[in-house]
C-alpha cells in the first residue's frame, strides 16, 4: 500500500518534470538571464504598441482636424503641429 503510493507519487512527480523544476529554481544565474529577456521583451512590446496606438491616435487627430470642426480643429491643428515639431 505505502509502496504503491510512493510510485504513484514518484510517477506524477516525473510526468510534472518536477526534477527539472527544482534544478531550475536553484540555478541563480539562469533564473536571472530568464528575467532580464522577459524584461527586455515586456519593455519591447509596450514601445512598439504605444508607438501604434499613437499613430493610431494621430491619424484620427488629423482626420478630425481636417473636417475643420468648429472650435476643435484650430485645438487639434495645434496639437498635431506641436507633436509634428516634437518628432523632427
Amino acid at each position: 500500500m505505502l509502496d504503491e503510493q510512493i510510485e504513484r507519487f514518484i510517477a506524477a512527480a516525473e510526468r510534472m518534470r518536477l526534477g527539472d523544476y527544482v534544478r531550475y529554481e536553484s540555478d541563480r544565474r539562469r533564473r536571472l538571464h530568464d528575467a532580464f529577456f522577459q524584461g527586455v521583451a515586456r519593455g519591447l512590446g509596450i514601445m512598439v504598441g504605444f508607438a501604434f496606438l499613437g499613430a493610431i491616435v494621430i491619424f484620427i487627430l488629423q482626420d478630425l482636424a481636417q473636417r475643420n470642426l468648429p472650435g476643435i480643429s484650430d485645438f487639434l491643428a495645434q496639437v498635431i503641429t506641436l507633436v509634428q515639431m516634437r518628432i523632427q
